[in-house]
């Protein structure tokens, strides 16, 4: 199912909401991708600053593929 992210706080939205379906916990989603507790907080409440490496290790461990689409089929 897609879910367009129009700013982080979507994003932050769609990690929060995934990490509850498969039932972890912020500490346990942490320990599983290598961060603090700390950065999914922030991450699941939209800081902008957070750090984008980590944030693409997150969305793969709950199972979220990006993907980029240009908008107008340009290239």
């Amino acid at each position: 199912m897609d879910h367009p992210i129009h700013e982080v706080a979507d994003f932050g939205v769609l990690i929060r909401n995934r990490r509850k379906v498969q039932g972890y916990t912020q500490a346990r989603l942490a320990a599983l991708c290598g961060t603090g507790v700390r950065f999914i907080s922030d991450l699941e409440n939209g800081k902008e600053t957070v750090e984008f490496g980590k944030a693409f290790v997150v969305a793969q461990n709950l199972g979220i593929d990006l993907v980029a689409r240009v908008r107008g089929g340009e290239e």
